[in-house]
């Protein structure tokens, strides 16, 4: 078993259960363990001299604290870097670190193998869903990266890597139990230790789990709107027509802790011709009234064989200055990474394919 994936109260079961500590001694040793794991990054038992040598070799005979393979590592011209990782034959994800994001730099981070959601404008939706990902498997993602920056025992105030945002691929409300342990791991202070004030979930609107979301997690809300009727979102967002936008709006006024001071993010990519007029500005001005929220205005990254252009940098602009006459704050996100498809709405992994029947006995996704 690989430890590296754990919450603390699952390490700590799994510890006791195993032999290689006294039941008495699994509290301690979890709380030494995950600190040489999540705090110093360690792949091996051998560095952990807290810990007795021969529990250590214990330890070593039961458990891994192993990484998933890097299959690729790209890096743009822009310094995004992005990763192929493989954590199983045909369960491939893609992770990217975008610089000077937040307080210094964001990480995107993928929940699922493919997704279900199929939006129109998004690469990753030309991928059938093969899978969830584990906990693990998220936490893997941070850890990979933060291999690469080299970035274990850090000063906090030095790390480049200071934000999460599970905006990769897939629909992070449909893995939600993944999704929040995985966070219970990234936030935990003695460990990788990212607050959940820097921790974002984008969801396309799975309206029934979004409370659940914040209850559990506490995590930061981001919305992916895009279209600001039931006829453009439908066509955009195929979501729309099982949870249209009144009941979205709904879920999201009600989402625990949404104040000024933590306000839902709208995420909104500009596709030209489509949905980037002044009256759709002013629309989504109405629409999003009395919410506490900004709006990020998305200039729309095109992928090869993509049914829309971008909307022009004049268009955009205008769009943005309507509705920051609003009151909302509306920036317009740089478009990063896209020399290697590390844009937003650009991930797509190459796994091997899976067959259906295979793929619909892993997945348990409503």
């Amino acid at each position: 078993m690989n430890l590296t994936g754990l919450t603390r109260a699952q390490l700590q079961a799994v510890l006791a259960d195993s032999g290689a500590v006294a039941p008495s001694m699994a509290r301690m040793r979890a709380g030494q363990a995950w600190g040489w794991m999540h705090k110093h990054g360690v792949t091996d038992f051998a560095p952990m001299t807290n810990i007795a040598k021969e529990a250590r070799a214990a330890l070593a005979e039961r458990f891994v604290l192993n990484r998933p393979e890097v299959v690729e590592r790209q890096e743009s011209s822009d310094g995004v870097v992005k990763w192929l990782i493989r954590f199983a034959p045909g369960i491939e994800a893609e992770t990217v670190f975008i610089p000077d994001v937040g307080r210094s730099g964001a990480l995107c981070v993928s929940s699922q193998v493919g997704c279900t959601l199929n939006c129109t404008f998004c690469h990753t939706g030309t991928q059938a869903l093969v899978r969830n990902l584990t906990a693990g498997e998220i936490v893997a993602q941070v850890q990979v990266a933060r291999d690469d920056l080299g970035e274990w025992m850090t000063d906090p105030g030095a790390r480049r890597l200071t934000n999460i945002v599970f905006m990769g691929m897939g629909e992070p409300l449909y893995n939600l139990d993944g999704v929040a342990d995985a966070l219970d791991i990234i936030s935990d202070n003695e460990g990788i230790a990212i607050s959940r004030r820097r921790i974002t979930v984008s969801t396309s609107g799975v309206v029934p789990r979004i409370r659940a979301l914040g209850e559990r997690t506490s995590a930061m809300l981001a919305i992916s709107l895009h279209a600001t009727n039931d006829e453009l979102r439908d066509e955009l967002v195929p979501l729309n027509r099982k949870y249209p936008i009144a009941e979205l709006l709904a879920a999201i006024r009600d989402y625990p802790g949404l104040s000024n001071a933590r306000r839902v993010t709208f995420e909104y990519v500009m596709l030209k011709g489509v949905n980037d007029s002044p009256a759709e500005a002013r629309a989504l001005v109405r629409l999003l009234a009395g919410i506490p929220a900004k709006i990020n205005l998305i200039p729309f990254n095109p992928w090869p064989g993509s049914p829309y252009e971008c909307s022009s940098g004049r268009t955009i602009e205008t769009f943005a200055d309507i509705v920051n006459r609003a009151g909302y704050a509306s920036p317009i996100r740089r478009p990063r990474g896209r020399d290697i498809l590390a844009a937003c709405g650009q991930l797509k992994s190459e796994s091997e394919k899976v067959r259906a029947s295979a793929r619909r006995a892993q997945v348990d996704v409503p």
